[in-house]
Order: C-alpha cells, then sequence, then structure tokens
C-alpha cells in the first residue's frame, strides 16, 4: 500500500500526475463533486443560518467506497482539486465525506501540470481555504433557492415545466433586449463617395474617400457633376510612423471570444478542449480572469523568442488585470513550455493549443511598426477634400506570430473594403488623374446579434458571472429552450450606384444580401415570456447592476471580507417575499396577440404561445366551429409576426397533386419544409419556397430522394429486408429496423450473413449507455 493517497478531479490529469511522482504515491480521481445538495425542498434550511444537507449520489458510491478505505491505509492524504473555489468546494466534499484528519490531511494546488509544478506544491501544502469554500457554498445555495422558488412561480404563472436561474435568466434578458433592439432599428441611407486615381503612371492606381457622406441621391449626384472635368490634386501630405501593441495572454474570456472568431468553437467545446489540453500537462489552468504570467513563464518565452526570432523581437511585458475581482496569483492561460509550438494529436486539441501558444508568445514580442501616409486631396470645383490612407510595415514584431480578430470581422459590411493599402509616391502639389467615382448608397446597421463568446464578453464587461460560469451560462440558456443558436438565411436588397466615367453620370441599381447571420443567439418566444414575467416581477433577478453586486459579494466572501451567511440572509428575505407577493397577485402571462380579421370568415386571427409552441389561431374556442391552427414557421416569433405572414401560414398543407395514384401534400414540420406521399416524408431544399411547389416538382423531389436512397444502400438481405448495409458518412454500416450496426474493422462486406447481422445486433442492445464524468 502506498504511503499517499493524492486525489484530483478527473481520470486524465491523475494519469499525468502519477507519472512525475514515484512509487510512493497512488493518485485517484474522484470524478468531480462527490455530493451535492439533495434533490429535495429541504435541501438548505432557511431558518438556521441556510444550513446544507448534502447526499453521496448513487454514481459516486463506489468512488466514495474506494477512497475511503485507500485514505484509511495511507500515512498522508493530498487534495489536488482544482485551484478555483470550484476545486476548494471539492477538497473540503472530500474531507468531510471520507472522514479526513487534520494531522495527515494536505491540501495543495498547482497551475499546470508539470512535474517542477507538482513537486513545488507538495513542499508547500496548506490546509483548507474556507474562504473560497464558503464563496463557493454561497454561490450554491443561493443558486439553489433562487431555482427552487422561481421555478414553481413559473409553472403556475407561465408554463409548467419552466424553470430559471439567476445568472441565466441576466443571459437572456441581454439576448431579448437586443433582439428588440433589432426589430425597433430602422435603417438610413447615405451615399459613400469613393474615387480612384493614377498618379499619370497608369499601373500607380490609388484609392480616395470623401469622409462626409450624402444623405440623399440628388447631393451625392451634384458632387459627381462638379467633379466631372474638375482638377484634383495632392493639398496635403503627411507621413508619420505609427504603432500596435501585442494583446494580452489568455483569460478564459478572451480564450473563448477568440477561439469562437479564429476556429468556429463553441463556448462549451473550447473548455472542453482546454480542459483536456490542462489535464495532460500542455498549458497552464483554463478557469481564469488574470493576465498575469509567472517569472518562470516570462523567462521561459523570452528564451524561446530570441531563439526562434531573433533578440529584436522580444519585449518584456507584464499585464495587469482590469477585472476588480481577478487574483494576480493565478496566472494567464498559457503553454507549460513554450518551446513546444505545436502538439500531436487530435485537431481540435492541436488548433487551440497553437492558438493558446501563439497568444502567450506574442505578448512577449515587440510593436510591430508601422510607416502610415495620409494624402488629402483637393477638387477644384468643390470644398471637400478626398482622404487616401496607406500604410507600410517597417517591422513585424508580434505580428511574425499572431493577429487579434475582432467580433467586427464577422460582421458583414461594404463600407470595410477601404483598407491601407500603399500608396505610390506621392508629392504635395502633384495633379492627379481621375479613373472613376462613384457615390455608393449604403445603409447604417443595427446592432450585431450575440454570438456565444460575445455574450461572454458582455456578461464580463458587466461584471457577472466568473471564469468557472461562463460555459455552463450558455449552454444551460439554450438547453432550456430559451435562446437558440442558429444561422438565419438574410434577405435581398436594392441599392443605387452613382457612377461617373468619362463625364457622363450613371445611375446602377444593385442587390445585396442583409441580415444574414452565423451561429448567431436569438431568444424563442418562451425565452421573452419568461423574460418579460421576471423584468416585471422580480426586478433584481434580472438588474444588471444587482448581479454585478452579489458577484462582488461572492468576491468578498472569498476574500474573508464578509460573512456568507449575511449575504445570503440579505439576499434571501426580500426574494422570498417577492416569490410569495408574485404567487398571490400577479395575473398569468399572456402571450397572445390580436393581428386582424380573416376576409373570409371575419374571425378574429391571433397569434400565441400553445402547447406544442408558437401558433397562429383563426377563431376562438367559444365559436360553434373549431378554430383553425397553424405553427410559426422557423425565423418568425409571436411579437414581430404581421398579418400577411399569419394568413400565409394557412395556406399549407396544401394538395399539389397525385403520383402514383397517391396524393402529394406540402406542408412545414419541425424541421421545415416537406413533400407527404405514401407516408413518407421528402424535404425541400432550402432554394424552394413550399408555397411555389408545383405536381411537376413534386414529382421530381420525390424521384431524386429514392434514387439517393438506391445508391445508399449496397445490399439488402432475403432473410429478412429491414436488413440492409449502407453506405454512410463514415463508411459502410448496417441498418436494421431502427438500430444501426457498426462493421467490425476490416471485415469483408461482401462476407457479411444474416447470422453475423442478428449476433452484432444482439451485441450492440446489451451494450450499457456510457456515462460521462466530470464536474457536477
Amino acid at each position: 500500500m502506498a504511503k499517499n493517497l493524492l486525489i484530483v478531479e478527473s481520470p486524465a490529469k491523475a494519469k499525468t500526475i502519477e507519472g512525475y511522482l514515484g512509487k510512493d504515491f497512488l493518485v485517484k480521481s474522484s470524478y468531480g463533486h462527490i455530493r451535492d445538495l439533495v434533490k429535495t425542498d429541504d435541501a438548505i434550511d432557511t431558518k438556521n443560518d441556510f444550513t446544507q444537507k448534502y447526499e453521496v449520489p448513487a454514481d459516486k458510491k463506489a468512488i466514495v467506497s474506494e477512497l475511503k478505505k485507500l485514505a484509511k491505509n495511507a500515512e498522508t492524504v493530498w487534495l489536488a482539486s482544482d485551484e478555483d473555489r470550484e476545486g476548494e468546494a471539492i477538497s473540503w466534499h472530500l474531507y468531510e465525506t471520507l472522514g479526513l484528519q487534520d494531522s495527515n490531511t494536505r491540501r495543495i494546488v498547482f497551475h499546470e501540470i508539470t512535474k517542477p509544478a507538482i513537486l513545488r506544491a507538495i513542499e508547500t501544502p496548506r490546509s483548507i481555504d474556507f474562504n473560497l469554500v464558503n464563496a463557493q457554498q454561497a454561490r450554491r445555495v443561493l443558486d439553489r433557492l433562487v431555482g427552487f422558488e422561481l421555478s414553481p412561480v413559473l409553472w403556475k404563472k407561465v408554463k409548467p415545466a419552466l424553470s430559471a436561474g439567476r445568472v441565466q435568466s441576466v443571459a437572456v434578458r441581454l439576448i431579448v433586449d437586443r433582439e428588440r433592439e433589432i426589430n425597433r432599428f430602422q435603417a438610413e441611407a447615405a451615399f459613400r463617395v469613393v474615387a480612384i486615381f493614377n498618379t499619370g503612371n497608369a499601373k500607380e492606381l490609388f484609392k480616395a474617400e470623401l469622409p462626409q457622406r450624402f444623405s440623399d441621391a440628388a447631393a451625392a449626384e451634384q458632387f459627381l457633376r462638379d467633379c466631372s472635368g474638375a482638377g484634383f490634386s495632392v493639398a496635403e501630405l503627411e507621413t508619420k510612423p505609427s504603432k500596435r501593441n501585442p494583446a494580452a495572454p489568455f483569460t478564459t474570456s478572451t480564450l473563448q471570444q477568440e477561439a469562437s472568431r479564429k476556429l468556429g468553437f463553441s463556448v462549451a467545446r473550447t473548455m472542453a478542449v482546454a480542459q483536456r489540453l490542462y489535464e495532460s500537462g500542455r498549458i497552464t489552468y483554463m478557469r481564469t480572469d488574470s493576465v498575469n504570467l509567472s517569472d518562470t513563464a516570462l523567462e521561459g518565452a523570452e528564451q524561446e523568442i530570441r531563439t526562434a526570432y531573433g533578440n529584436q523581437y522580444h519585449k518584456r511585458r507584464q499585464y495587469k488585470t482590469k477585472s476588480s475581482g481577478a487574483q494576480e496569483a493565478h496566472e494567464a492561460i498559457r503553454p507549460t513550455y513554450f518551446n513546444q509550438h505545436t502538439i500531436e494529436g487530435d485537431p481540435a486539441d492541436r488548433r487551440l493549443y497553437e492558438l493558446i501558444w501563439k497568444r502567450a508568445i506574442a505578448s512577449q514580442m515587440s510593436e510591430a511598426m508601422f510607416e502610415r501616409t495620409t494624402a488629402k486631396i483637393g477638387i477644384s470645383t468643390r470644398d471637400e477634400l478626398l482622404v487616401a490612407n496607406g500604410e507600410v510595415m517597417k517591422f513585424d514584431g508580434f505580428l511574425k506570430v499572431y493577429f487579434e480578430s475582432t467580433d467586427e470581422e464577422h460582421e458583414p459590411n461594404l463600407d470595410d473594403d477601404t483598407g491601407n493599402a500603399l500608396l505610390p509616391p506621392l508629392q504635395k502639389g502633384q495633379e492627379l488623374t481621375l479613373k472613376t467615382l462613384t457615390a455608393t448608397e449604403r445603409f447604417s446597421r443595427p446592432p450585431a446579434r450575440y454570438t456565444e463568446a460575445s455574450l461572454v464578453k458582455k456578461l464580463e464587461e458587466l461584471g457577472i458571472g466568473r471564469p468557472s460560469t461562463y460555459a455552463p451560462t450558455i449552454s444551460t440558456i439554450q438547453n432550456r429552450g430559451y435562446v437558440v443558436k442558429e444561422d438565419r438565411e438574410g434577405k435581398p436588397r436594392d441599392y443605387r450606384v452613382l457612377e461617373l466615367q468619362s463625364g457622363e453620370i450613371a445611375m446602377l441599381k444593385r442587390t445585396e444580401t442583409t441580415g444574414a447571420e452565423k451561429a448567431k443567439l436569438f431568444p424563442t418566444d418562451i425565452g421573452a415570456v419568461v423574460n418579460d414575467f421576471l423584468v416585471e416581477h422580480f426586478k433584481g433577478i434580472v438588474d444588471f447592476h444587482f448581479t454585478a453586486k452579489v458577484e462582488k459579494e461572492f468576491d468578498e466572501i472569498a476574500q474573508g471580507l464578509k460573512a456568507w451567511t449575511d449575504m445570503l440572509h440579505d439576499f434571501y428575505g426580500p426574494f422570498h417575499n417577492e416569490v410569495e407577493t408574485t404567487i398571490k397577485t400577479a395575473d398569468r402571462a399572456n402571450s397572445e396577440r390580436e393581428l386582424g380579421t380573416d376576409p373570409e370568415t371575419g374571425k378574429k386571427v391571433s397569434v400565441r404561445i400553445g402547447r406544442f409552441g408558437p401558433m397562429v389561431q383563426i377563431g376562438t374556442a367559444d365559436d360553434e366551429e373549431k378554430p383553425r391552427f397553424a405553427s410559426l414557421r422557423p425565423g418568425q416569433m409571436v411579437e414581430t409576426i404581421t398579418f400577411e405572414e399569419a394568413m400565409e401560414l394557412f395556406k399549407l398543407p396544401k394538395t399539389v397533386g397525385q403520383f402514383e395514384d397517391k396524393d402529394m401534400a406540402v406542408a412545414i414540420g419541425r424541421f421545415g419544409p416537406y413533400i407527404r406521399h405514401d407516408n413518407a416524408f421528402y424535404s425541400l431544399p432550402k432554394t424552394v419556397d413550399p408555397h411555389d411547389v408545383t405536381e411537376e416538382l413534386a414529382i421530381q423531389i420525390i424521384r431524386e430522394k429514392r434514387q439517393k436512397d438506391k445508391e445508399k444502400v449496397i445490399r439488402v438481405f432475403d432473410e429478412n429486408p429491414e436488413a440492409r448495409i449502407e453506405n454512410g458518412r463514415w463508411g459502410p454500416f448496417i441498418r436494421f429496423g431502427k438500430q444501426n450496426i457498426k462493421i467490425p474493422k476490416g471485415t469483408d462486406v461482401a462476407a457479411i450473413t444474416y447470422a453475423d447481422v442478428l449476433k452484432w445486433a444482439e451485441t450492440g442492445e446489451q451494450k450499457p449507455k456510457k456515462k460521462t464524468r466530470g464536474r457536477k
């Protein structure tokens, strides 16, 4: 039996650490939390200083039993859970549940899983930090109370089976508020003037722009007319040096934002990949709001930069964290070894590692140096000046390694084509030749919808949530159905272009796509209704400043400046009273809107959230005839759908003709528009409007789908037509009724018998479903 038992949170971490310690150490995993609050109403005694009742869940009993036995036989037990509040609480739960003693229990923490860091931690153990434990307990208790007391109010006043959380409700409010801001937005048009000049040398073309815009076409046309036959010359020329500094190394929030922009990762995926990198000893701890780097890291970065790029590329920088709750003792996210520019393994792991490496190494590199030239071009017939900007990189500095993205790069904007190109050699007073002059109609843009990453950024700016809560918050609001993340197609919009060429002005009409969205967060109808109810009756829960104040109080508890029970008393008393008052006095939330009158029947047309989701309705329950219903299409919302859009929905389902003596009906379902024929369903291509489907087109879609299905089938078994081998995305597989069976590697597909199918089908059904383990 090993003298020392060291307990960590995950098996991957245990495996990495075990390689660094000798035979005297046994490293075991607790698989996250080993106990939690009981599920019943008596989990927290609000009358007795918020005393909690905990239990070990069924799936953790075997782990606890094994750890108890090992702890009993060990000389020293080392609690090595993560270094944040959650990790501290896990150590405390282990201490309590395993019945450990102060005399032989040590608490250790480390920012990275490397041999020096682990050995250093063992040399400097400490006891459990109860201030951190209390801060985590306060959050856990507060969130349980809010969830347990708010949810029944929503069941009674909004809809059964709903739930609400403290930070999640604020996140939903941000998304609902932004959507309404966009719906209220009225685009304003203005004409942007761009000129293309040359210096006499036909190859030396450059672009200049008028800084101001014209609000109407007449003013833009007059400007172009005045420029026809005018003289152009360089009125002012200024060249000055400029520089660009690298960004600070990653925090949890900035990593999530940049991985979203550069790699297209969701917030949850970023954290899962980062967790793997941390546990395998590749990077430092991934839940942090500090941009600080240790002296060891600064020295490692310096050595690597000087070796790989040269002395002139190094500049030592120490960044200061702006966040008031951040702990400078923690580090930013960085690679554990700077000389490892890349790693082997899973593509996602490799890509995120390289992003972290580049950002961290760039933070210790020299500025990028530029020479910026601004030329102002005079017009002989007008007072305005056209402006041309040019930029020459004199020294790449940190840009040799890394360039930071911005959210704006992902907002399509035709105004972004000015650039900072290289200007040809120019002199003050030099005459220029105008090649083309255009005035293009541009429209103001509404505020951008949130992506997962930009929502995290906003929450951080407001002081809401902490590194460990961002990813769960984003996942929860989507899992509860209050928010959806999706792509949406844009709509065509016409715009005008006035063009001056060879002294003539031409008016051109062009079309652009506007409003296209990729992986953006949209509120659902139920999300908007729940938000409005909470805003009306629970102002504190969805108030940004109040929620940020609560976060600050958690920080104060963690620093030992405030008693956690006092903080909970201050919050819970007023909140509990609000709950009781709302249950007694609040009306049921009503999402119904009256849209108009059906011209055929004279009955009321309305829209509301029904049992199966948002729907429009003609008539009422009191009418003699039953009301007619139609579901809203994806992208439509109860609060914005128009009467005309609602009436369109009643045109479906419609029969478009017959094929093989059976009707073909076009309808819209949960997954979009489809054709139903002979109890089979055929999805419509995205480019086809369901209202435009003809009999000929429907037959073509059915035939094409059948042909594709035929080509997919490699072989059907005579013994049972429901057993067949098909070509799938990852190669051949067996479809057996509703069961999909993997073909063992190396099997000759042609040699598979029906007996093999039956054998593999039985084995597949007996396999237990995989359980995911981790923090709970």
